[in-house]
């Protein structure tokens, strides 16, 4: 099922591993070492540039008495929260600009344009989900507790409905996101303090209602006030701009942690676990998107989400130069460098989550060796002639070559049966 034992399943030794840990904090100390005007420029030029959007989008809104100007400020304003949820918000709250020592951008002050509380996500986020990442038992985004991503997780009735969950996810994904810290699961099974599940309710409930305010109250009286808009077409227009950003927010996260390649993890994986087994860890439990500039910037350069979980607290802008080091640290241990298009990338989550809407009776791959899941048992059938050197080029052999090698093993073999 899933990885028990990451450096079997990586066919590294311990001293790869220690080595591997070695090249990543050294990529780390270059870019701490090198941080400075550039990256502060930056950060500063992407903030004004949103306010710029978001401005621009409020003032077609408010002028907006023929269809396009309402439109165009819609859509503008949906760019706009993109950009602060994706390359300012979830930054920022990660500490990649806490370096700056400025109080504006720092990551204990910043609140964020969602539903959410940010230190209620701080939490849920950058601790559960980026120490324990797609940890089961351990990382609530994985199937975001609702959602059945692996076949780990036993098979419900209730999970006949993962296609339609996923959608609705997708659409109030900010929801989902303020509410996940809550832990109702826990509530409802009264396994909860309760003291501490009221203040987090309470909490969510104040950011929640104070979002709903600006949103849906303030905002719209305010251009309501200009003769070419109503009330009501500003509610229409900043719901339909969440709705972008919650879409899009949704589609760039997925792709980050459910396409094919994307591994799981057993707790006995994080018994003990060093710096190189947890960056190992990451490497494996992550997948990048195939990305431009303008996509880079769009995903709040989660494009680059190996990296991202690599180093999650260095500026996102740096992530480019980071990848091409990563990508030759997974080629000199033979590891596999998950990426691909986005929409092949996304594809690949919807596929995964609608087989898994069905019973494991159904579905066609083994539990240890399906796209989705895959565990040290997929590696049975090499043998004990599969060394960690290739005896013919003298080359490390490694997680990437072994894949490869029971992928063609397993297709010579229909192929021969078929004949």
């Amino acid at each position: 099922m899933a990885v028990t034992d990451v450096e079997v399943f990586a066919h590294l030794s311990d001293a790869d591993v220690e080595n591997l840990a070695a090249e990543l904090d050294a990529i780390r100390r270059d870019i701490e070492a090198d941080r400075g005007e550039r990256d502060a420029r930056y950060i500063h030029r992407t903030i004004a540039a949103q306010r710029a959007l978001e401005v621009t989008g409020r003032l077609l809104l408010a002028a907006g008495n023929r269809r396009w100007a309402r439109w165009a400020g819609t859509a503008t304003l949906g760019v706009a929260k993109i950009v602060e949820n994706m390359e300012i918000s979830h930054n920022v709250m990660h500490g990649q600009w806490d370096w700056m020592n400025d109080p504006e951008i720092h990551s204990t002050g910043w609140e964020w344009d969602m539903a959410g509380a940010s230190k209620h996500w701080r939490f849920t986020h950058n601790f559960a989900h980026h120490k324990f990442t797609n940890i089961l038992g351990m990382d609530d985004d994985v199937g975001y507790g609702v959602l059945r991503v692996t076949r780990d997780t036993p098979w419900k009735r209730f999970n006949l409905l993962n296609l339609f969950i996923n959608a609705m996810l997708a659409i109030g994904f900010e929801w989902g996101v303020g509410l996940q810290h809550l832990e109702l699961g826990k509530i409802f099974k009264g396994r909860d303090s309760r003291q501490a599940s009221l203040v987090r309710v309470r909490e969510f409930g104040e950011k929640a209602g104070r979002q709903v305010f600006k949103d849906y109250v303030a905002f719209p009286a305010l251009t309501s006030l200009s003769p070419g808009a109503t009330f009501a077409s500003t509610v229409k227009a900043n719901a339909i701009a969440n709705v972008i950003r919650n879409l899009w927010s949704n589609a760039i996260i997925f792709c980050g942690h459910f396409p094919d390649g994307a591994e799981k993890f057993t707790k006995t994986d994080m018994v003990g676990e060093s710096q190189g087994q947890w960056y190992l860890r990451q490497l494996l439990g992550s997948a990048n998107i195939d990305a431009g500039q303008p996509m880079r910037f769009m995903s709040g350069s989660l494009s680059h989400q190996i990296e991202h979980h690599l180093f999650p607290d260095l500026p996102s802008n740096r992530y480019p130069e980071i990848a091409v080091r990563v990508r030759a640290v997974c080629e000199k241990y033979d590891l596999p460098y998950t990426s691909g298009p986005f929409l092949a990338q996304y594809a690949k989550t919807w596929r995964t989550i609608a087989k898994l809407s069905l019973p494991d009776r159904f579905l066609r791959d083994t539990a240890d060796d399906a796209p989705e899941t895959r565990s040290e048992k997929m590696f049975a059938d090499l043998g004990p002639e599969f060394t960690r050197i290739d005896p013919v080029t003298g080359r490390r052999r490694g997680l990437k070559t072994a894949i490869a090698a029971v992928r063609g093993w397993r297709r010579d073999r229909k192929v021969a049966l078929a004949a």
